[in-house]
């Protein structure tokens, strides 16, 4: 079997069985063809690779300046990939195996504080067009810890302001509630007036989505990236933030407030926690009521 079929047949397998996003298939495709590129250059196909070709591989992962980090995350994917070989009969034995995965330490992700995150939502200029729209943006991000993915997939339909929830459609187009405090549904809401008003110009095919660009369509997560570094530079903050920053915020923040682990990992989209943690049913109301009491911007 040739890579092209292999790597072809996999994607499909991802896409099918595993249910996975266009985004995730793509880095999956993405680390595997740069094994491809190796594995041709040396004229071996897919069934025939060995442990030791693995290891020149992560080698010349190594000498080309990949990090430790980027060099366990390819590795991550190839096993993935050679285990669909095995599971379609292509080959017998996982060269992967008793392969071992470089040694990174544990880096966790920057946290803003909650007097940062007020300074970068007190940045915005309000006066200008998309002022109402980014500080929504920054404060549902952070309210609701949201993956970017998550929010410019948003829609008018998943808003269930009465209730104080708002519906997600995560990895996997996994579903989940999300309970939303007062002031993201503010900002949301002043959001909403200003670009449903007299002069509003929406894309037809886009109505239904929350967040639009200046042309009413919508946003794009390098847009978001866009929005929250600009913002952080006009506060001040020097931290290399992102969407996700203020989604690890908002765990961090509920989680030093007392917050149960379990109910922040079920707000976030997470299948587990620990496998002690496993079997443990939290309802809607239960999540409400967490996120109410402990979050800072309820």
């Amino acid at each position: 079997m040739g890579w092209k079929h292999a790597i072809d047949d996999y994607v499909n397998f991802l896409r099918l069985e595993k249910s996975l996003s266009e985004n995730s298939i793509s880095a999956y495709c993405n680390d595997i063809d740069k094994l491809r590129q190796f594995a041709e250059g040396k004229g071996v196909e897919p069934e025939f690779i060995t442990r030791k070709d693995l290891e020149e591989f992560l080698s010349e992962l190594h000498d080309l300046g990949l990090n430790k980090r980027s060099q366990s995350r390819i590795l991550s994917g190839i096993r993935g990939f050679f285990k669909y070989l095995i599971l379609e009969d292509v080959i017998e034995n996982d060269p992967t195996e008793l392969l071992e995965s470089p040694k990174i330490g544990r880096k966790l992700p920057e946290v803003l504080s909650i007097e940062e995150i007020d300074a970068l939502e007190a940045a915005i200029d309000l006066s200008k067009p998309d002022g109402h729209r980014n500080r929504a943006i920054i404060e549902t991000l952070y309210s609701c810890g949201l993956r970017v993915s998550e929010l410019v997939s948003l829609r008018l339909t998943d808003l269930f302001f009465n209730e104080g929830f708002i519906r997600v459609i995560g990895k996997g187009d996994k579903e989940r509630l999300v309970p939303i405090g007062s002031k993201a549904k503010n900002d949301i809401n002043q959001y909403l007036s200003q670009r449903n008003g007299v002069n509003a110009r929406i894309d037809p095919d886009y109505r239904d989505i929350v967040f639009l660009n200046r042309w009413g369509r919508k946003l794009t997560r390098e847009m978001v990236f866009t929005i929250i570094k600009r913002c952080a530079k006009l506060a001040g903050i020097n931290k290399n933030i992102s969407p996700h920053t203020l989604r690890h915020s908002f765990a961090t923040h509920l989680v030093e407030g007392g917050a149960d682990l379990r109910a922040v990992q079920e707000m976030l989209g997470h299948e587990s926690i620990q496998t002690t943690e496993i079997y443990t049913h939290l309802d809607n109301q239960y999540l409400r009521e967490t996120i109410m009491m402990f979050h800072p911007h309820k």
